[in-house]
């Protein structure tokens, strides 16, 4: 079982310590003996140990940074919501084709923002513009939150944040079963808890550092259990020896782990596998052992929303993928939604 992350090293703007939240952090830390450094600014670490690039990469993964969010302007998110609302930025796990690790490039040490109740001013004027419109918040496009919410629980305030409120919606998704913490959170139906789930050839060679298939089906139950609306994003999906019975399996168990209730109101979010040439260079200098198959003659080539090329699989095999995918889910979860296959 993968064990809730605890930092390294720890590095503290000195702007933090004047929120009640990064003071409450750093003493925690002291007290679990753990090496504070100060720094003048979250994005400018620059002097992490490590004896090469290899050995600083794995050093940063474990290295949390408490700061503050200092130009609070929402991005426009992905295809889930209206906005990525900023809690915390990289990931302690070490999944071999994430995106982050081209768009982190030489930072991909985790950072935390102390500043919550900026955030979530910033967000009411998101929502007042739009009212009475939904506005929906993503709170994972460039951390898994759940990963050091344990720690922060600056998810936990945002999700009762959410509740209270009118126009706005949360919507997160995580790899780490942690989450204990937040199932006795006042969210009132207004946050939707998604899980990254895939079959157990992926999790196994591709997701190091995550939570099993298991315990994020179990972390899901209890999710459910505890009133939150699910969602499952099936990301991504590769294509390996075997991958129809892989998924097939999964959801078989996906569907036996859950209780009548959580199925009611399931979404599936489906992302097939795709790579930048950037990401491909990174991919390989950080994993150089990795299984994972980046041969740009097997792919077709697909323009980006933002001008970046990426190669993902041929139409034949999208059309596969949706069929198979979508065959299995109407099977097993015949009232969920199929939000987008991308």
């Amino acid at each position: 079982m993968v064990k809730p992350f605890v930092p390294q090293l720890v590095y503290v703007e000195p702007k933090a310590l004047e929120y009640p939240l990064g003071r409450e952090l750093i003493t925690k830390f002291e007290n679990m003996g753990i090496e504070i450094r100060e720094t003048t600014s979250h994005n400018q670490i620059r002097n992490l140990p490590g004896d090469n690039e290899f050995q600083k990469y794995r050093i940063a993964k474990s290295t949390l940074v408490v700061g503050v969010r200092k130009t609070i302007k929402f991005d426009t998110s992905k295809p889930s919501a209206e906005y990525a609302i900023p809690l915390a930025t990289g990931c302690m796990g070490h999944c071999h084709y994430c995106y982050l690790q081209t768009t982190m490039g030489s930072k991909p040490y985790i950072r935390t923002y102390v500043n919550l109740d900026d955030i979530f001013e910033a967000a009411n004027q998101y929502m007042k513009e739009r009212a009475p419109e939904i506005t929906r918040f993503e709170a994972s496009c460039t951390s898994d939150i759940v990963g050091i919410d344990h720690l922060t629980h600056s998810l936990k305030r945002a999700i009762e944040f959410f509740g209270e409120s009118e126009f706005g919606r949360l919507r997160f998704v995580t790899k780490f079963a942690h989450v204990d913490h937040l199932l006795d959170a006042k969210h009132n139906g207004r946050t939707r808890f998604r899980f990254s789930m895939n079959n157990d050839y992926i999790i196994k060679n591709f997701e190091p550092g995550t939570s099993r298939q298991s315990e994020r089906m179990e972390a899901a139950r209890r999710v459910g259990e505890a009133g939150y609306p699910l969602g499952f994003i099936i990301a991504p999906i590769y294509l390996h020896e075997g991958w129809k019975e892989g998924y097939k399996v999964m959801f078989e168990k996906l569907e036996s782990v859950l209780s009548d209730s959580a199925k009611k109101d399931l979404t599936f979010e489906l992302i097939q596998h795709r790579f930048t040439k950037p990401a491909k260079h990174v991919i390989e200098k950080n994993y150089p052992m990795t299984k994972l198959e980046l041969d740009e003659t097997k792919r077709k080539w697909k323009w980006g929303r933002y001008g970046i090329g990426k190669y993902v699989y041929t139409d034949q095999e999208q059309e596969e993928i949706k069929e198979t995918l979508g065959r299995y889910i109407n099977h097993f979860f015949p009232q969920s939604t199929i939000e987008y296959f991308t």
